[in-house]
């Protein structure tokens, strides 16, 4: 039997006996790297759905202000298309298509590296290129980008106030097979935390976006040396914050987060000011962020929402609800933010005015 025939949960035991704790951000990589590559989560028959699932009109009004964005911009080289974790290519497909009402339509490029997920993209935008990463994607033209849902499931580092002292949360193993515990590691962390952290009371806990912040400064690096924009719609924060985000979703419910790795969702809250740092130390204009249903209201959803209900009245329901819940603010409109990036020769985005 090889590694990869070994139940992730037993490689981690396996790991945790030999080598002691693994650290919050270690887990949570492995789990979703394992978690992504062999299934697609999305849908009702799946764990979660993303706001590209829901309606048309999400992915449409994103790919027409990146097209705006490009259109009132100087640079006249043709820009790519470019999405971080697109899921089923929905998103993708979607912006694409009104993209091609306005402008010439770009080449699409994907950074996603689950193969199942690979193959619903495939089905849907034939001739879309994978990356596996930032530094795959092209560099002879601007840069486009969406990253939907994306940061959120990237590895963040946990430090925990233990009488006086921060120490790093670390992951052990329980009796339970399959079941694990976040407990304070033994090694004092005396550097890298805000300045909350500070007078923060003993059982507080720092996230830190290690993963997340090294891509998105790769990232700002690229559109800063080749133009273009960046939009990132996720659901977060504007810290720095205190507490623990670190959450798991299963079969569209809550789930223990340390209880079969591998086998539910594992996301944690997007400090969007950690984001926007990292995108003005790469030389970039940041705008944002907003609350999604903001940016949806100032992008025309309402005037799109009443074209598709006067097109199909039997669905003129179904277009409502879906509008309401990605706009309205018991739904998705204030519980998910987004921020844009711009090149700063660049005009400002629609939609991020506040």
């Amino acid at each position: 039997m090889s590694a990869d025939d070994i139940p992730l949960a037993q490689r981690l035991a396996r790991q945790i006996a030999s080598g002691g704790p693994i650290s919050v951000a270690h887990y949570m990589g492995e789990a979703n790297r394992h978690y992504y590559a062999t299934r697609d989560p999305l849908g009702l028959e799946g764990d979660f759905t993303t706001a590209p699932e829901i309606s048309q009109m999400f992915g449409e009004l994103v790919g027409l202000a990146l097209a705006d964005l490009w259109l009132r911009s100087p640079m006249r080289v043709e820009p790519v298309y470019v999405e971080l974790g697109p899921g089923r290519g929905t998103l993708a497909a979607d912006a694409l298509r009104a993209m091609e009402k306005v402008m010439r339509p770009p080449r699409a490029h994907m950074v996603e590296t689950s193969p199942i997920l690979r193959g619903r993209q495939k089905a849907l935008l034939p001739h879309v290129t994978h990356h596996d990463g930032i530094e795959d994607l092209p560099g002879d033209a601007p840069l486009l980008v969406v990253a939907n849902e994306f940061f959120d499931a990237l590895p963040v580092r946990q430090c925990v106030r233990v009488s006086g002292e921060w120490r790093e949360r670390v992951v052990v193993t329980r009796e339970e097979e399959g079941r694990f515990l976040a407990v304070p590691g033994y090694r004092r962390v005396e550097s890298g935390l805000p300045r909350i952290a500070d007078d923060a009371e003993d059982g507080a806990i720092v996230e830190t976006p290690i993963a997340g912040a090294d891509i998105a400064y790769a990232l700002a690096n690229r559109i800063a040396r080749q133009g273009g924009g960046a939009i990132i719609i996720d659901y977060g924060y504007e810290g720095p914050a205190l507490g623990d985000t670190l959450q798991a979703v299963r079969a569209h419910a809550f789930a223990d987060p340390f209880a079969d790795p591998g086998e539910v969702d594992l996301t944690a809250h997007v400090d969007f000011t950690v984001l926007g740092n990292v995108a003005r130390q790469a030389g970039l204009r940041v705008h944002g962020p907003v609350g999604q249903g903001d940016l949806l209201h100032r992008l025309g959803i309402d005037a799109r929402a009443a074209q598709l209900a006067q097109a199909s009245p039997d669905r003129a329901a179904d277009v409502e609800a879906a509008r309401a819940r990605l706009t309205h603010e018991t739904a998705m409109g204030t519980l998910f933010r987004a921020m844009a990036w711009t090149h700063p020769d660049w005009a400002d985005p629609a939609g991020f005015e506040r």
